[in-house]
């Protein structure tokens, strides 16, 4: 696929197959973000991995539980209550994998470093017909120092990007996207 057509068939994908991504996969996809830049080349990502549909079903009715009562402080997030007190409702949708990138304090950037790397992680995924959606209900999750410590993480280690991986249960239409808005062109 060419890049441009990697770009465009990128999607935030919400309903996967329960067929399990093999270690290599999930590696290539790893290797790909950590080819993103860096500000002063610090490199500041680690990653967590997640397998398994059913554990990852455990861990999002954990996020669930987490989010919920922090809904009455969040008035933005309140148009999501039905859905998240759904007991049907998968916050990582049925996935069979799940990458958790977190950012090292030790860098100037380590939020954007990170997003950048999570991008790459999306299209290589995409180049590989895996789709992908980034989970932002989970990030708070993974943050916590007894998460961190359950899950062997270094606490001064931020989550940043949650992002579930895995095959497409389907298609999933283009998003119409906004005409850019150029400010100014010299």
């Amino acid at each position: 696929m060419e890049f441009m057509d990697v770009l465009t068939a990128r999607r935030s994908v919400r309903s996967y197959t329960p067929t399990p991504l093999d270690r290599a996969t999930i590696e290539k996809l790893i290797h790909a973000a950590i080819q993103a830049p860096s500000a002063t080349n610090t490199q500041p990502w680690a990653f967590g991995v997640i397998t398994g549909v059913e554990r990852l079903k455990e861990y999002g009715d954990r996020v669930k539980a987490k989010l919920l009562p922090a809904l009455d402080q969040m008035p933005e997030l309140e148009r999501y209550r039905d859905m998240i007190t759904d007991p049907k409702y998968n916050v990582f949708h049925g996935a069979p994998a799940l990458v958790v990138i977190y950012g090292k304090p030790a860098s100037l950037l380590p939020e954007i470093d990170c997003a950048l790397a999570a991008q790459n992680l999306m299209l290589a995924a995409a180049a590989m017909n895996l789709g992908t959606c980034w989970i932002g209900f989970a990030q708070e999750f993974f943050d916590p120092p007894a998460v961190k410590a359950e899950l062997g993480v270094p606490e001064s280690y931020k989550a940043i990007a949650p992002i579930i991986v895995g095959h497409p249960a389907g298609t999933t239409p283009p998003v119409p996207r906004n005409t850019p808005e150029v400010v100014y062109w010299m």
